[in-house]
């Protein structure tokens, strides 16, 4: 049998290709946007894809199941609750579809959204069990899906607790789990492991999760640690359920007095180059957003509403076009070019570019220990604030820098420091952008670096309970 899992690793997503070799069939389930590697795939085996499967209405990266239909002729198959608007074939639980040797059998498992299906595989020539199950957005390797992009967060929970005992972990425990996510996913939690695959019988004794038998403190626990929803994962819902894209927006190459002219008239310039190179030089107002690093997709989707004309400036043209591609496959559709040739060709053109400092968490223990002038802004999520920041630390996540933040004064010199550098590189330039007078980019580290050292960390105070004698005990 084939079974062959492609991750995009920009966004932690993971699809797959199954079927019978011998049969010569086919299936690609949860698609990405690109879909050349399927098509090669199936080519170099000798197999035509005669199926195309949904887990889901995915809110967090657009689908390449329009594009592949297009390409192949093949139905698209999703759950009836999907309510989709494009041709398919609807199914229900308990659908089964036949590849050669190969069986596909639908297991509906609402929670992460109404429809959301996982697809247990049996290889009939050995046996009647089944030996893999797809689980989607439902069962990671190390966590479960939200329960808050579809219905109410609590609704969510209770639909994936039954969901998870009733279909998921009724499997064998030999059953092997691929999800449809890997670790680095706003889809799942902090627990998501980047390990590609587990077993049911794994989860079950290592998943801290699926220990929780009872329903109510399930419901609680899974609530309690949801990070930020994906950006504009509305947008991208409603992308998905619509009509079927075909194509991939085209790039237009633009010299630097044309990128200059668009950005002034409100165009988004965003340098996909590496923030050391960005620190260094870059085009004034440029937000900086390294394509060579995972997750430049979901930053993107954060930073750049669906009508901004966004241009980027890459080192040359090929780094700004994987850009374009990978902002596509967050439904960014509307660009507005790229520098062609790169920032060299700004510079042959000798046409001002500004810097942004850049300093490592020594250095900022040096200035913030010469006097007060430097102010820190921490753009991690508010629950890592909380767990631990740099005394007198400002906080707001990244993304959510759309000018100079309450309490940070745009006239004194702001050290803007995350967990390791990537996010206040955007965060720095955004602040910059804002007009703040010195943002300095803390690189090569971040607060728990600074914790390592030794150096002090605020923590919240434990809150405190007032008995009716009057006694005063800690909270537990």
């Amino acid at each position: 049998m084939i079974f062959r899992q492609i991750t995009h690793d920009d966004l932690g997503c993971a699809s797959y290709v199954i079927g019978d070799e011998e049969a010569g069939v086919a299936a690609v389930v949860d698609p990405r946007l690109e879909v050349d590697d399927y098509l090669a795939l199936a080519r170099y085996m000798g197999v035509r894809i005669e199926h195309v499967l949904e887990t889901h209405n995915h809110a967090d990266h657009v689908s390449g199941h329009g594009r592949l239909a297009a390409a192949t002729g093949a139905p698209i198959h999703i759950h009836r609750d999907a309510a989709v608007a494009y041709e398919h074939e609807p199914f229900d639980d308990g659908w089964e579809l036949r590849l050669g040797r190969v069986l596909v059998r639908a297991l509906h498992t609402p929670g992460h959204r109404p429809e959301h299906t996982a697809f247990a595989l049996v290889d009939t020539a050995r046996g009647e069990q089944p030996w893999a199950v797809l689980t989607g957005d439902t069962l990671f390797v190390g966590d479960l899906g939200r329960p808050d992009l579809a219905v109410d967060r609590e609704e969510g929970a209770r639909g994936m607790f039954r969901s998870l005992r009733d279909k998921l972990l009724a499997l064998p425990d030999a059953c092997e789990v691929w999800p449809g996510h890997l670790g680095g996913s706003l889809c799942g939690g902090p627990g998501m492991d980047m390990k590609v695959a587990s077993t049911i019988g794994y989860e079950r004794a290592h998943n801290a999760l699926l220990t929780e038998e009872d329903e109510g403190r399930f419901v609680q626990r899974a609530i309690a640690a949801l990070g930020p929803q994906p950006p504009k994962f509305a947008a991208i819902v409603e992308l998905n359920r619509g009509p079927l894209h075909h194509g991939l927006p085209q790039l237009e190459p633009l010299t630097p007095h044309e990128l200059h002219r668009r950005a002034a008239a409100g165009g988004l310039v965003v340098d996909v180059r590496t923030d050391l190179e960005f620190d260094e030089a870059h085009v004034p107002g440029a937000v900086c957003n390294p394509a060579a690093r995972a997750g430049f997709g979901t930053k993107l989707a954060w930073l750049a509403d669906r009508d901004d004309a966004v241009m980027f400036v890459g080192g040359d043209d090929g780094e700004a076009m994987r850009a374009a591609r990978l902002a596509a496959a967050v439904g960014i559709m509307r660009l507005g070019g790229f520098l062609a040739g790169g920032m060299t060709s700004w510079h042959q053109e000798h046409r001002p570019t500004q810097r942004l400092a850049r300093i490592d968490v020594d250095a900022l223990h040096e200035l913030l220990g010469a006097g007060p002038d430097v102010q820190v802004l921490d753009v991690r999520e508010r629950v890592e604030w909380e767990q631990g920041r740099i005394p007198g630390a400002a906080n707001v996540p990244y993304h959510d820098v759309r000018g100079v933040p309450a309490g940070i004064d745009a006239q004194r010199p702001t050290a803007v420091v995350c967990s390791s550098g990537q996010r206040a590189a955007v965060a720095a330039s955004l602040l910059q952008r804002a007009v703040a007078r010195a943002p300095i980019h803390v690189a090569d580290g971040g607060v728990g670096t600074w914790e390592r050292r030794g150096w002090p960390i605020e923590r919240p105070q434990p809150a405190v309970l007032t008995r009716p004698s009057g006694a005063v005990s800690e909270a537990r």
